[in-house]
């Protein structure tokens, strides 16, 4: 009688595929290009690198250069962010940075300079993080009309906040005053006569 076997494994292809779905694969470029890394276990995204150096001048941007080329797990982008740090102390920010599934090219990340004064960015700089998002692929419909919806076609400070003139008219509006009060406030309109 012959010895029983262990299940099969499963398939290489097949667990290397699934892996594969929650990676986020680097290919470095150069010999100053640096993998993505990550702050803290739980940070939301992975530190970006300069494999460059160079200067963003005041008031002005740059495209810096990373030296890698990354491939983000299926059904998810790259969302290039600043670094809240470099934000905060020296006026830094990132600019249209969208890294799509299908995208295999170098990442460059551009930096805007909100200061008056030139920043200097050195190889090995953390400049900006990836962050991996999931993402919605919606089919596109064109409709006649749209649903309704409560905030209807109101925009850009429509819903309230500082002092916005659509928060206070939506306030004022919003006061409701019953029938028996205006009706008491009638009769003592008309005894202080």
């Amino acid at each position: 009688m012959p010895a029983l076997q262990p299940p099969a494994p499963i398939a290489p292809s097949i667990a290397a595929g699934a892996a594969a779905e929650q990676q986020l694969q680097v290919q470095l470029l150069s010999e100053h290009a640096k993998a993505p890394t990550k702050g803290s276990a739980f940070a939301a995204g992975h530190d970006l690198y300069s494999a460059v150096d160079m200067v963003i001048p005041a008031r002005g941007r740059a495209l810096v250069a990373t030296d890698i080329k990354v491939s983000v797990p299926v059904g998810t982008y790259g969302r290039v962010a600043p670094r809240s740090g470099l934000a905060y102390k020296h006026g830094i920010d990132t600019l249209a940075g969208v890294i799509d599934a299908d995208y295999r090219g170098p990442v460059g990340v551009i930096l805007a300079n909100l200061s008056d004064t030139d920043f200097p960015v050195k190889i090995g700089d953390r400049i900006a993080q990836l962050v991996v998002e999931k993402i919605v692929m919606p089919d596109v419909v064109v409709v006649k009309e749209l649903e309704e919806s409560v905030r209807g076609a109101g925009g850009f400070g429509s819903t309230g906040g500082f002092g916005s003139v659509a928060a206070a008219a939506a306030a004022a509006a919003a006061v409701v005053v019953p029938e028996t009060a205006k009706d008491e406030s009638k009769e003592e309109q008309g005894t202080k006569a």
